[in-house]
């Protein structure tokens, strides 16, 4: 007696399917990549006939003369980095604070208010904040703060000079309001994923309320915090209109915090429509290629010290357990 047996197999629309979202994605995936090596091969393209011309004088030259064609970006990269590490000690531990008060020690109506409002300075064009930096914190810091730094702490040369206001301190401190609501979201994020019982362990030690947020939340929250501040940090070194109304625009360095500066965002903005010859042209490209090798550079520190972080907690665990 024979039986029909029926034989079931898959269906292949459906792995069809699975394979065309698959290769959808891969191709959603490789296009960043592709767009980060496009941009990458654009700006050394473009930069050639500086690099061909200058070489590595380009950037250990202090010396830029559009006239002259003698271009150099040393100036230009100090004042990049200056501002961007200046704006990050000013505003790294006052968003960590923010960030341990909203989740830590706020009322929850207290925090959605708070936050929701701290986020909002993130929507605020950089443009605005330019605007105010040139008419209320320039003519505030040129009598009232710069004067009183002077007068207490003249001796250090980077509180030494005329307050001229505008320059590589009021530059700072735009970038550090700038960058405060992204430090201090992510943090907060860091902070909510900590979980209870680890509060209430510290708490049930006897502790305090400072002594627990510093064992029980920020030691937990070590590689949050890294790439916080350098999440921050990558938006301070890029930051371009906002800057270039309140750090004076001159391509000298200077020790003075008072003085001064330039930045590479805000070289690229003020002189790339006016460039009139191919050099200078060539010349602000590299400056953009150097900008975007830093910023790699940075993100690529910021991958490797959390991967580290990430190792040793690892094998603490396993020391542990």
């Amino acid at each position: 007696m024979s039986r029909n047996v029926k034989t079931t197999e898959p269906n292949r629309d459906i792995h069809r399917g699975d394979r065309i979202f698959v290769w959808a994605l891969r191709l959603f995936a490789f296009a960043v990549f592709s767009i980060l090596l496009g941009i990458g091969v654009f700006l050394f393209v473009g930069s050639y006939p500086a690099i061909k011309h200058f070489g590595f004088q380009f950037i250990v030259s202090s010396v830029w003369d559009p006239v002259r064609e003698q271009f150099g970006a040393l100036p230009v990269i100090f004042g990049t980095l200056c501002s961007s590490l200046l704006a990050l000690l000013i505003a790294a531990p006052v968003s960590i604070g923010i960030a341990l008060f909203l989740n830590e020690l706020a009322t929850a109506k207290l925090s959605s208010l708070a936050g929701f409002l701290i986020e909002m300075l993130a929507a605020i064009p950089s443009v605005v904040y330019g605007l105010w930096g040139v008419f209320v914190l320039a003519p505030f810091l040129r009598s009232v703060v710069e004067p009183f730094l002077s007068s207490i702490l003249g001796f250090l040369p980077i509180f030494t000079g005329p307050p001229y206001g505008v320059g590589m301190l009021a530059a700072g401190i735009i970038l550090a309001i700038m960058i405060i609501p992204t430090i201090s979201s992510i943090c907060k994020e860091v902070f909510k994923a900590i979980p209870r019982a680890q509060r209430e362990a510290a708490k049930a030690l006897g502790a305090s309320d400072w002594e627990t947020m510093r064992l029980a939340v920020l030691k937990s929250s070590t590689n949050g915090i890294y790439s916080a501040i350098f999440l921050g940090l990558g938006r301070a070194l890029g930051e371009t209109m906002a800057v270039t109304m309140v750090i004076g625009n001159r391509a000298k360095i200077a020790a003075s915090l008072f003085a001064p500066g330039q930045t590479m965002a805000s070289v690229i903005a003020n002189e790339y429509v006016e460039a009139s010859s191919d050099l200078h042209l060539a010349a602000l490209v590299e400056v953009g290629l150097i900008l975007f090798v830093i910023t790699l550079l940075v993100n690529a520190i910021a991958r490797l010290i959390v991967w580290r972080s990430q190792n040793r907690w690892g094998h603490a665990r396993k020391k542990l357990f």
